[in-house]
């Protein structure tokens, strides 16, 4: 089934083309300071902007309506990976990334969350193979769900804790499967509040922690890319522990952790 059959593959055109579905200034081929522009520009596509992310914000429900003709959930993931793929290569874009969450149901359990990611990413796999997309990286959304108001790796919930390295683990393991170049960790919840009841120390530490133990199982499985930190302040928490890059930097010296994560 094609979902956009109406568009053809985008080509370059030029500036003076008058095809709103062409490139102006984009020539994969052209030779820019002896590599292609293609080379230069390794696009990647976000499945969660362009798949998932349903238009709500802190003042106003969900807008768009994006369940992509399914009528259960994991029809939906299912029809999303064939519209996802025709929109990848209607681009010409030869790389993606995406949340776990992105691409199956969470279900009612961590054991039914890890059976539909096995599925969709068995069909995503038949995807890469066909058109030789290639994933650029993936990660856990380990800030979503309501069990991570406290964080995730520096939760004061060791049930949270817990959950939050099988995800990661089953990440770890989907990077492997798919081929992933690289794997993310945004800690979105990592981090207070308030001083008031948060034990800093503590918390940086079981971070560190986390961080070690999910590296050295990577590395034991063959994950030969690289890791990366995303710094990004007061989002949502008042002060994130991966405020901003010299933030990271200090931390991933102070804990060991600068030869393999960047």
């Amino acid at each position: 089934m094609a979902y956009f059959e109406n568009i053809n593959k985008v080509q370059y055109e030029g500036v003076k083309t008058d095809n709103p579905f062409a490139f102006r200034h984009y020539n994969p081929e052209e030779i820019v300071l002896g590599k292609t522009m293609k080379e230069h520009l390794r696009f990647g596509i976000a499945y969660w902007h362009t798949m998932t992310q349903d238009g709500s914000d802190p003042f106003g429900s969900p807008v768009n309506i994006r369940n992509w003709c399914g009528e259960t959930p994991m029809e939906t993931a299912k029809n999303r990976v064939e519209a996802f793929f025709e929109i990848l290569e209607k681009l010409g874009v030869e790389y993606f990334c995406f949340h776990d969450v992105d691409v199956a149901p969470e279900g009612d359990s961590l054991e039914e969350f890890f059976q539909n990611i096995d599925e969709i990413t068995d069909l995503i796999k038949e995807k890469m193979d066909q058109t030789g997309i290639k994933l650029l990286w993936n990660t856990a959304n380990m800030f979503s769900n309501p069990r991570f108001v406290n964080g995730a790796a520096s939760s004061n919930n060791a049930d949270v804790f817990a959950h939050s390295a099988a995800q990661v683990k089953k990440g770890l393991d989907i990077s492997k499967k798919l081929g992933g170049e690289n794997y993310v960790f945004w800690g979105g919840r990592e981090g207070y509040m308030s001083l008031l009841n948060t034990n800093m120390k503590k918390e940086k530490e079981h971070l560190a922690r986390f961080l070690h133990t999910a590296k050295d199982y990577a590395r034991r499985n063959g994950f030969k890319g690289t890791f990366f930190i995303e710094p990004k302040p007061c989002e949502p928490s008042k002060h994130q522990y991966d405020y901003d890059c010299e933030t990271v930097i200090g931390f991933l010296r102070q804990y060991d952790l600068l030869n393999d994560f960047k």
